[in-house]
């Protein structure tokens, strides 16, 4: 199922990108978090805060899970790609059904919490892209995993980066109770200050940056693609184009280099 160096993994767009990540390791999430970064547009947070005890803010370290089973905090997302018709990478997304609890008409990727018979990260993303959207696990060439994120739900959301060689043999099947809608968008938009725009929010008293990007698909449907699933999108096509987006936010930290942050503390 993996796509090992040497292997065939479909046109030499595709070849390189699986070569390219072949040797990725992702970084820790828990080291060389910036902290001169942080005071500049917190102050020092390590001398507490207007919001009570910094303890209560510090996201657990995923090592560090001896009261619950680690799977329960743990899930993983797919980033499917595939190469265009012009020879673009693109990736696929879906709309979440609006029947959800959780987030209902939220742009995603594939993907949701790993479960006792995933045996890991990649079993639990291909798993759920078969679940929600039909995705046959054979067609898909599994390359790298990115450093795992944090949710606000304080789950550790692994991204795993998987290939697909002939997008034409996948058919669409979406459960109706998970997904409203699957669509695809360039990969490289998510390194574009076109279409990208900055909310402010607050997480138990700090505030924040979320990255939204406004996109419309071929048949002229307006999707946003925002919060944890556009942090995902602007890391991994940096990894992939190997630089940093155009867009700039200076006056605060986005979501996880907040996390990062606090962290850093624990």
């Amino acid at each position: 199922m993996g796509c090992i160096k040497g292997e065939n993994c479909g046109s030499q767009t595709l070849q390189k990108l699986a070569e390219q990540l072949y040797n990725f390791k992702p970084p820790s999430v828990h080291v060389n978090a910036n902290e001169e970064e942080a005071e500049s547009k917190y102050g020092d947070i390590s001398n507490g805060s207007n919001f009570g005890n910094m303890d209560s803010l510090l996201v657990p370290n995923e090592h560090c899970c001896s009261c619950v089973n680690w799977k329960d905090k743990r899930a993983a997302v797919l980033i499917c790609l595939f190469e265009g018709q012009e020879g673009e990478l693109r990736v696929i997304l879906t709309k979440r059904s609006m029947k959800l609890s959780s987030y209902p008409g939220d742009v995603a990727l594939p993907g949701g919490k790993m479960e006792d018979g995933d045996q890991d990260d990649s079993a639990t993303a291909l798993r759920e892209a078969m679940e929600e959207i039909g995705l046959d696990s054979e067609l898909v060439k599994i390359v790298a995993n990115l450093e795992a994120f944090d949710s606000l739900n304080e789950l550790k959301v692994v991204p795993v980066i998987g290939l697909i060689s002939r997008i034409e043999d996948f058919n669409p099947v979406l459960n109706s109770h998970e997904v409203d809608a699957i669509f695809d968008a360039p990969l490289e938009m998510f390194l574009k200050a076109e279409n990208h725009r900055i909310e402010e929010r607050e997480w138990i008293g700090w505030k924040y940056i979320l990255h939204c990007f406004d996109f419309e698909s071929k048949q002229g449907i307006a999707f946003h693609i925002c919060g944890l699933t556009a942090s995902i999108l602007i890391r991994a096509a940096s990894v992939i184009y190997q630089k940093p987006p155009d867009f700039k936010y200076e006056h605060l930290l986005d979501f996880q280099e907040l996390q990062r942050a606090l962290n850093s503390l624990a």
